[in-house]
């Protein structure tokens, strides 16, 4: 719970006005995952990321077209983007590193875990800064525009968030599914096998 909410208050911050953190998803990515984890493996960008990127580029497209910005309004729009792109690929070498760092280790018959967390926290408080740079651009951005393209943005931003939720909710299904019950509880044909057995 305290990780999903860290990664949509990352969205939302970073987002914060556009669907910049879905970039953020790819874009202003979430934490780095812990040494050696699964997620350490795949990487950002993984299966899927790069499609999640060009979605995100275009929604992004489409709001811009929407907003019908002046000429300072775009200056921010260009520096939020900008910094928000930068970020996402200092996270991503960030991660890259790590990755590296560890993929180095394995042949050690022990493992360094004080090195590898320390490093980790380095990566944790660089990315805290990147994110907060990031939403800072946006945040500026935002704070520039009129009540009606604020509007724009938050009808936006609402159907994001409201589309993230539902994706949510299908992949709590599936893993229900996949785990034998609605709430990853064994189903009840497990807990009758369980029951009936000599």
């Amino acid at each position: 719970m305290a990780k999903q909410y860290r990664i949509l208050t990352a969205a939302a911050a970073a987002i914060a006005l556009t669907f910049g953190t879905a970039y953020a998803a790819t874009g202003d990515a979430p934490p780095a995952p812990a040494p050696g984890g699964p997620a350490m493996m795949g990487g950002h960008g993984g299966p899927g990321g790069h499609h999640m990127e060009m979605r995100m580029q275009k929604q992004l497209d489409e709001l811009h077209g929407q907003l019908k910005l002046n000429a300072d309004q775009e200056k921010l729009w260009q520096t939020a983007l900008t910094t928000m792109k930068q970020n996402h690929q200092a996270m991503r070498d960030a991660h890259k590193q790590m990755h590296d760092q560890f993929k180095s280790m394995e042949s050690q018959p022990i493992l360094d875990l004080n090195a590898m967390h320390a490093a980790h926290q380095k990566i944790e408080a660089q990315n805290a800064q990147l994110r907060e740079q990031t939403a800072t651009a946006w945040l500026n951005f935002y704070n520039a525009l009129n009540d009606q393209q604020k509007t724009t943005v938050s009808t936006s931003l609402k159907k994001h968030f409201a589309k993230m939720q539902e994706h949510q909710h299908k992949m709590h299904e599936r893993w229900g599914k996949h785990r034998g019950g609605p709430d990853g509880a064994p189903g009840a044909a497990a807990g009758a096998s369980a029951t009936a057995k000599p």
